[in-house]
């Protein structure tokens, strides 16, 4: 094969090779309308499971399937052009095997498009994200506040916040960077911890809830948006959109209610009905 082949996205290598330059920026898309409107803003688009939660109205994100998953990473692969698109792997489809791991991120890039996957796990998973890596399938990793493991952990708390953890967090952010993962995400991690593992590995980190000493940073949309009911600490809402939503909703119904909605304006009059059509008399030779 000649010639040269580019993406026209951003790719995994390019936001590897962001260590240490400009922060990278990141947030998480569902569907394909919201990501064609913030597209153009940032580097990387999540599809991630969370969406259970803000769009599904689980719990957790330990119920999302992954047939779940696809549909949606290929609403937002569809509405965006230039961002590289990473796809979270739902709890119960990577962690039996290397193998299973390798089948279902493979389905995942097939049927999407997308450029990543993204696996909750650090040591532990530095194995199945070598096995995927070394087979073209690009990683993103995910530490801390691991979500999925919420009911070992017990609740959706902090990581970190005492020096005696943080050996473990560090070994690993060191394992899951050798292992070959292209960025690792700080979730909830104490900020002097997170800073220092920016500093220890070779691969960008993007923070949530971390520090903005990490190379990059994401949160949820719809939570930055004002448009989730539980909104966690390390979220800055930019906008109240909930209440403008609450707003209008409340002004639609007391117009309905009072029958102000639809007035004229909103609705179509009658026409005049066509004038009939006469036929002239067929004129015959002589």
């Amino acid at each position: 094969m000649s010639g040269e082949f580019s993406f026209k996205r951003v790719t995994a290598p390019d936001i590897a090779k962001r260590k240490g330059g400009a922060p990278i920026v990141a947030l998480t898309a569902y569907h394909a309308h919201t990501a064609r409107i913030i597209d153009p803003y940032v580097d990387m688009l999540l599809v991630g499971d969370s969406l259970g939660m803000v769009m599904h109205g689980y719990e957790t994100t330990v119920p999302v399937p992954l047939e779940l998953m696809i549909m949606h990473a290929q609403a937002v692969v569809r509405g965006s052009s230039r961002s590289l698109v990473v796809v979270d792997m739902p709890f119960g489809s990577y962690e039996e095997s290397p193998s299973e791991a390798f089948r279902n991120a493979a389905r995942v890039m097939k049927e999407t498009g997308c450029g990543a996957i993204k696996i909750e796990g650090g040591a532990h998973m530095a194995e199945t994200i070598r096995y995927l890596t070394d087979r073209g399938i690009p990683v993103m990793s995910h530490i801390g506040m691991t979500p999925q493991a919420v009911n070992t952990i017990g609740s959706f708390k902090p990581r970190g916040r005492f020096r005696s953890e943080w050996a473990a967090f560090e070994e690993d952010a060191r394992a899951v960077a050798e292992a070959g993962a292209f960025a690792v995400v700080l979730e909830a991690l104490a900020e002097l911890l997170a800073a220092r593992i920016t500093k220890q590995i070779s691969i960008p980190t993007i923070g949530i809830g971390a520090s903005a000493e990490c190379d990059g940073q994401i949160l949820v949309l719809e939570d930055m948006l004002g448009l989730s009911p539980r909104v966690p600490k390390f979220v800055k809402e930019y906008a109240q959109i909930g209440e403008a939503i609450e707003t209008a909703v409340k002004a639609y119904a007391n117009e309905v209610r009072g029958r102000v909605f639809p007035s004229d304006a909103y609705t179509y009059p009658m026409c005049d009905e066509p004038a009939p059509v006469t036929k002239k008399p067929k004129m015959t030779g002589s």
